[in-house]
């Protein structure tokens, strides 16, 4: 998710995990300790950007990662203030919760999160939360401010917390029954016009998840569609074809950058060549504007030749054609179609 969701989420859990102990500072330990696994960020400035969108959200995002910042905190915190404080069991406490939240609930987003690094390479994704949904982060949002304001000696600031956790995992929960309704709806697709496929997967348009993106891979390419939770049950999904053209990396004489894009896009890619350049297509973060052009340009395009600057690679796509006309034609799609 965001900086900023998880900021909110740190600082609820951590009045709840240590509010009575530590009073107000335990808002900025838990939004500190909820924020360094993004610190990888950091590190990937000095890598080449294929190997940064791998690093990111990979050993850092990591069950052992957990275990070992846990104690290694939790060691120099209890040798720095003593058992006076806090107990080095109560930081390895504080710490891991934190940190473990972090990386499951990264884990709903499309771009993958490696837990298990670096015994596997496996990246968990569930597809369930776009990486900034406005309404996950409205409730730990609003009541993280509060507990800023409001005096440490009032009783009821740990139901707080747990009231703004609960009401944004309520909010998880509904957006996983929305999901599983889209993914019956797709499913019923593939059989009434016969497209037989190895995978699909659907994940939510841009700040909700009523609109879903939809992508079902074929031999040589990927049928791409939307489906909205509003939509009559009998109004068919669109689907367009997308060629996979993997004949055009051949091209790219950067086989070490393809194998990591091959990788990190779990084979949801199409590779193109737009304005005189190849360009490599991670298909599992939709499209710009894709509701309103079924043949709109993928968000994360990589530049294989000619190299260009590739260090926003996920930024860039995410932020372009946002216009009055693209969002007023996100909300009619997001109502549904009759």
């Amino acid at each position: 998710m965001d900086t900023i969701t998880h900021i909110a989420l740190g600082a609820c859990l951590g009045e709840v995990l240590a509010g009575k102990k530590l009073g107000k500072k335990a808002l900025l330990w838990g939004a500190a300790a909820q924020i360094m696994p993004d610190l990888d960020v950091v590190c990937s400035l000095w890598m080449d950007p294929s190997s940064s969108v791998l690093a990111h959200r990979g050993f850092t995002h990591s069950f052992l990662f957990a275990i070992l910042i846990s104690a290694l905190f939790a060691w120099f915190l209890q040798r720095i203030w003593g058992r006076s404080s806090a107990s080095i069991k109560f930081w390895f406490t504080f710490f891991i919760v934190q940190l473990l939240v972090h990386s499951v609930l990264d884990a709903f987003n499309a771009y993958g999160t490696g837990w298990f690094e670096p015994f596997s390479h496996y990246r968990v994704s569930f597809n369930t939360l776009f990486v900034m949904d406005p309404f996950y982060l409205l409730p730990i949002g609003i009541i993280s401010l509060l507990l800023l304001v409001i005096r440490k000696s009032y009783n009821k600031r740990a139901y707080l917390a747990l009231a703004g956790i609960a009401i944004s995992s309520l909010y998880v929960g509904y957006a996983l029954v929305n999901k599983f309704s889209i993914d019956r709806e797709v499913q019923a697709a593939m059989t009434q016009k016969k497209i037989t496929t190895r995978k699909y997967f659907t994940t939510p348009t841009p700040f909700n998840s009523w609109l879903w993106f939809v992508v079902v891979a074929k031999e040589g390419g990927s049928f791409v569609g939307y489906r909205s939770v509003f939509d009559s049950k009998d109004e068919p999904i669109d689907f367009e074809f997308f060629s996979r053209k993997d004949v055009l990396l051949n091209l790219a004489n950067t086989p070490d950058v393809v194998s990591r894009l091959k990788r990190f896009s779990k084979d949801f890619y199409t590779v193109d060549i737009r304005k005189d350049t190849l360009l490599f297509n991670d298909l599992r973060f939709g499209q710009m504007g894709g509701w309103k052009d079924p043949r709109a340009d993928f968000a994360f395009h990589y530049y294989l030749r000619p190299a260009l600057d590739n260090r926003l690679v996920m930024q860039r796509g995410r932020l372009s054609g946002w216009d009055k006309d693209t969002m007023q034609a996100f909300i009619e799609r997001i109502k549904g179609i009759e």
